[in-house]
């Protein structure tokens, strides 16, 4: 006998190991869902991005070619001409026709903090982008849920389709006894075993949704998933840890972000210059004037510029960073009501599976004592098999009530907790 025990006990104990919770169904579905890739990809092209925008610090080089032809140059007047002759001085003049390749080289020193603010909104730009993914994966703990718990269901039912097997097939077995003994007729044994098939029958449906829903939340989950196991009835917390939380607050730091772009925008900014080119003219105009050949030449330089420009829309940008974050305020208030209504739903709908259950095992009690009185009953002959058959039905029909009120609080209870996210 204790052999028997210990080997129950393993084969439990097994059972139970293999037995996926529901935590472990999330977290494999939050890994295997294709979103989850998001995150990797967003902090990649934030980080190029933002190398980017700091490459502005780098000297900025360009280079031109150009040739053009005027309608006009520089020359001395025709007064001078002769003076210049006598003097053996001949001067051609320039050519109308004029070249040049060059290089420029610009290296900003002072910005107003423009590259730095840029950076960082940049940043804020893609910590908006994950918590948006976060928001949209977090969505898959629902769906989990709603194939987790209905998995759970159907395995109860199964559970208690075994259960009344049992008692169908034993009463089908003492009427086989009080047939052959002339107690009971065949047409009583019939409607048993009529019932007993009935019920197999219901046994291969509950099967085959087991199935299906294994087969639908082991790919949801990219995982195999042959048992799940009942989580406890734990108390719900009162906190709201939602990701959406997140994602707002995010976007509000965008907003101010955004207004340092603007306010770096209105600084003058500083910076060295280099230019040189080989052609024609050069920077020497008298020597050009004399010699039509090309020159090498140069210029350094520091330039301050300020645009002022940026003060025409600075109401009007600052306006509209004001009104998205008024928008971003009016979504966290509208969610946060919506949250709140929906934990009121749930907390009730909690409260009220309690009290049903509370009544169960009393109905399912009462039922019991009313379904093996009628077996004795039949037994002395004081029934029919109908009313046998009747009470029967009536305990199954209660201990299904049962599990229906377990499994539906407790997924009342772990759907409160995924819309509170505690």
């Amino acid at each position: 006998m204790n052999r028997i025990i210990l080997t129950l006990a393993l084969m439990a104990a097994t059972l139970m190991a293999h037995a996926q919770t529901l935590e472990e169904c999330q977290k494999a579905a939050e890994q295997n869902y294709p979103l989850i890739k998001q995150y990797d990809l967003i902090e990649k092209t934030t980080a190029l991005t933002v190398e980017n925008i700091g490459k502005g610090w780098l000297p900025q080089v360009s280079a031109s070619a150009q040739a053009t032809l005027q309608s006009d140059v520089a020359s001395w007047p025709d007064a001078m001409t002769p003076m210049m002759q006598q003097m053996g001085i001949r001067m051609k003049g320039l050519r109308k026709d004029q070249y040049r390749v060059g290089v420029d080289v610009q290296q900003t020193v002072y910005d107003g903090g423009m590259i730095n603010s840029q950076k960082e909104m940049a940043r804020e730009q893609g910590v908006v982008q994950a918590a948006q993914a976060e928001v949209d994966l977090y969505q898959v703990r629902k769906r989990v849920n709603e194939m987790y718990f209905a998995l759970l269901l159907v395995e109860d039912q199964i559970r208690l389709n075994k259960d009344l097997q049992t008692v169908l097939a034993g009463n089908e077995k003492k009427l086989e006894s009080m047939v052959r003994n002339g107690i009971a007729a065949e047409s009583d044994l019939n409607n048993v075993k009529a019932e007993r098939l009935n019920v197999v029958q219901q046994a291969t449906n509950l099967e085959s949704q087991k199935r299906m829903l294994q087969t639908m939340l082991g790919t949801f989950c990219g995982i195999e998933v042959k048992e799940v196991r009942k989580p406890e009835a734990t108390e719900v917390g009162v906190s709201n840890n939602r990701p959406e939380l997140r994602l707002f607050d995010s976007q509000l730091r965008l907003a101010d972000a955004q207004e340092k772009v603007l306010d770096a925008a209105l600084k003058p900014k500083v910076g060295l210059f280099a230019q040189g080119f080989y052609g024609y003219p050069g920077y020497n105009m008298f020597e050009d004037m004399m010699r039509h050949e090309w020159s090498l030449n140069g210029v350094v330089g520091a330039r301050v510029t300020w645009n002022i420009g940026a003060l025409y829309t600075r109401k009007n940008d600052k306006a509209k960073i004001q009104l998205q974050r008024d928008l971003v305020e009016n979504g966290r208030d509208i969610f946060l009501f919506n949250n709140r209504l929906e934990q009121i739903q749930q907390n009730e709908d909690i409260a009220s599976y309690k009290k049903l259950m509370a009544e169960d095992e009393e109905i399912i009690s009462l039922r019991s004592a009313v379904r093996k009185a009628a077996e004795s009953k039949l037994s002395h002959g004081i029934i029919d098999v109908n009313d046998l058959v009747r009470e029967i039905s009536n305990e199954n029909a209660a201990k299904v009530q049962q599990s229906i009120h377990e499994i539906g609080m407790l997924k009342q209870i772990y759907d409160n907790k995924f819309t509170a996210n505690n």
